[in-house]
């Protein structure tokens, strides 16, 4: 077992470069002892969505022969597919190999598209078949045309929720949530939104990132921490929300769900959040990472409630199971302060702003801060060439649509129904699954084990109080990984109490969850027995 000076050395780390270390010691350990190594530390689901995947194969495979029909040179050259008639021919197509996987789904999701979109059957065919071959430069470099639209419509269901924002969000397609974080951070400091020295306020426990990132000396951002204790259900208790009422506090990060506690906002909080903005803090800037509000039933989101004040972010790589596919969105209402905040910045600032995105447009005063977020995406002066990868939009699309599709949320039900089996076999080997009840706003995504709070009750106030002044809080996770090959990331990285760790639902059999769960419990009757044999005190602790 590491000891307290080499733990120490990991406090500085993120959890995900800890988890480095904890993978090698559980593989090892789970060789030399025949044990199964679990690695419950990422958040990639084992799970994908197989019918648009099928749509997007076949597509493909319709894609070439028109890109034949133009030029089928024998080295195996064609040439750019034409709009022309292109949707009869698809059609055509469909109903020749309608025995294809992914045909029924293409048959379908054409004429739905068309008409709930209002859609040229040939312009929507041609954007996908030309972006699936990839055969041109992203036009226009924000977002495909009809893609926009169809994200748009997807984001008013999986993060919005009810009652639906007037209006409607402009939308910039991303290489997942992670590039709309480091786009976003860039482009609120050069647009003078955020400098070095402002103040920030994050939603904790929350991604470390969210963390990480302030620190860097290209943000040096000051953070306020706007809790949200187990004790409150992991809501923001009102003396914590009260805090946001201070105007040094330029702007609100939030993860909804969280992460790694897995709670969304509740309906009470959100309208609490809701009255401050409107009240109190007109100006306040709020970004909120929606990742997880697939996985919550009637999710509402910050981006749906003060759709003028937030800007939102989402990445489908957790519904759909596409960690690999990179496919996310930055979306920020057409009417937002943002703007307009840019447009009262001091005079000279805004003659910098004019000279630095005076390449791009006669009139950049006039440049909307989400498509500064794509020149600065590209250091400007590639703005040319800026936009996500086009066979990437063509699958968002099908992702967006085949939600749609989906009138009886069949799909959503599966993926609630695998995580929630998974949270209640986890509580099984924690000994707890007869004492807890669902909570409505709880993804089961991530499991938050806080293991202080759970050992009170299991070994005795004592023994904690032992275990908190002789053992490093790593420890846990360290042990966890070389006695029992499990790995967990430490919940202390995430803001989250330091004797807590985080368990994702999304990655492992259902069936060793509550393996899991055993082995924490073994690592506390491991610091029991410790505790007994360093003071003689017996009792009073259940195994």
């Amino acid at each position: 077992m590491a000891d307290l000076l080499t733990l120490k050395k990991f406090e500085a780390l993120s959890p995900f470069e800890i988890k480095d270390e904890l993978i090698n010691l559980a593989k090892s350990a789970s060789k030399q002892s025949q044990m199964a190594f679990l690695n419950a530390g990422r958040g990639n689901p084992n799970w994908v969505a197989t019918t648009p995947r099928e749509g997007f194969f076949l597509l493909g495979q319709f894609a070439i022969t028109e890109s034949k029909r133009v030029i089928e040179h024998p080295a195996g050259i064609g040439g750019m597919p034409q709009a022309k008639g292109i949707a009869g021919r698809f059609e055509a197509w469909l109903a020749q190999h309608k025995d294809m996987p992914g045909a029924s789904f293409l048959t379908e999701m054409l004429p739905f598209a068309v008409k709930k979109f209002g859609f040229d059957p040939d312009a929507f065919v041609h954007e996908l078949v030309d972006s699936i071959i990839g055969d041109n430069y992203p036009v226009p470099d924000r977002m495909l045309v009809h893609n926009e639209k169809i994200v748009h419509e997807y984001l008013m269901w999986a993060v919005c929720g009810e009652p639906r924002p007037a209006g409607k969000f402009d939308i910039y397609a991303v290489e997942g949530g992670t590039a709309a974080m480091c786009y976003l951070f860039k482009s609120l400091k050069a647009n003078r939104l955020l400098v070095p020295g402002d103040t920030i306020a994050l939603a904790t426990p929350i991604f470390t990132p969210y963390i990480e990132m302030t620190h860097l000396e290209d943000y040096d951002l000051k953070v306020v921490q706007i809790r949200a204790p187990q004790e409150n259900k992991f809501q923001f208790t009102d003396e914590e929300i009260k805090k946001l009422e201070d105007p040094k506090v330029k702007a609100f990060f939030v993860v909804n769900p969280s992460n790694p506690p897995g709670m969304a906002l509740s309906k009470e909080t959100i309208a609490k959040l809701a009255n401050l903005v409107k009240t109190k803090r007109p100006d306040l800037m709020i970004l909120t990472d929606d990742v997880y509000g697939t996985f919550v039933h009637n999710f509402r989101s910050l981006l749906g409630e003060l759709p003028h004040n937030t800007i939102g972010v989402y990445s489908y790589s957790k519904y759909f199971g596409c960690t690999g596919w990179r496919l996310g969105a930055i979306a920020i209402h057409e009417d937002n302060i943002f703007d307009k905040m840019i447009a009262k910045l001091p005079d000279a600032a805004v003659k910098a702003l004019d000279k630095r995105y005076g390449p791009l447009t006669l009139e950049p005063r006039k440049l909307k801060l989400i498509d500064r977020i794509v020149a600065d995406s590209r250091d400007v002066a590639l703005n040319h060439t800026a936009g996500l990868s086009l066979p990437q939009q063509v699958m968002m699309s099908l992702f967006s649509l085949s939600e749609m599709l989906d009138v009886k949320k069949a799909y959503q039900a599966a993926c609630m129904e695998i995580v929630n089996k998974r949270l209640w076999s986890l509580l099984d080997g924690l000994g707890l699954a007869d004492k807890l009840t669902p909570n409505p706003n709880y993804d089961a995504y991530y499991g938050l084990i806080d293991f202080e709070f759970w050992a009170r009750k299991n070994i005795g106030d004592d023994a904690v109080e032992h275990l908190k002044k002789n053992v490093h809080p790593l420890d846990l996770a360290f042990r966890l990984a070389e006695a029992h090959g499990i790995v967990l990331l430490n919940g202390g990285g995430f803001d989250a109490p330091e004797w807590s760790l985080r368990v994702s639902l999304a990655n492992l059999p259902d069936d060793v969850y509550d393996d899991i769960g055993r082995g924490v419990r073994a690592i506390a009757r491991g610091y029991r027995d410790a505790y007994e044999a360093a003071t003689g005190n017996k009792g009073g602790a259940k195994r």
